[in-house]
């Protein structure tokens, strides 16, 4: 051993310590994992690898899933809003029509509340001419 020692230069020799002593740490060489062991360790990465992406792709699916019957949800309260205002817009054009062909009758109300307006300011008249000929008259009666 020594002989073959020789040949090695001196920061190669190892010296093995005692391996009784507890104070004395050792160090093991790195080994590789076996190739069996890599192509294993490999599959499992790329199962999870799958696994994690199938995950990832499923989500952003449901997503895009829940987006689009957002929308169709969306579209469909439109048509009721859109249905909603042509109702009221016919409604309002009829409330219009009619309010348009009442508006005659309206104005005769109008003309008839001013006559009566005058007729009651001509019968506060009257009333008072007749409350003053009264008077006179109950003056005269008296002489």
């Amino acid at each position: 051993m020594a002989a073959a020692a020789e040949g090695v230069p001196a920061t190669r020799r190892e010296e093995q310590p005692p391996r009784d002593d507890p104070a004395v740490e050792t160090a093991e060489e790195a080994k590789e994992p076996a190739e069996a062991d890599i192509n294993e360790l490999c599959r499992d990465m790329f199962s999870k690898m799958a696994t994690y992406l199938t995950g990832e792709l499923t989500a952003t699916s449901e997503d895009y899933k829940l987006l689009e019957n957002m929308n169709k949800l969306t579209s469909l309260k439109y048509l009721e809003m859109k249905d909603i205002a042509i109702n009221i817009s016919r409604n309002l054009k009829d409330l219009n029509q009619k309010y348009a062909e009442l508006q005659p009758y309206l104005d005769q109300i109008n003309v008839i509340e001013e006559q009566v307006a005058a007729l009651e300011q001509a019968a506060y008249k009257l009333d008072a001419y007749s409350k003053k000929l009264e008077a006179k008259y109950k003056k005269l009666e008296k002489r």
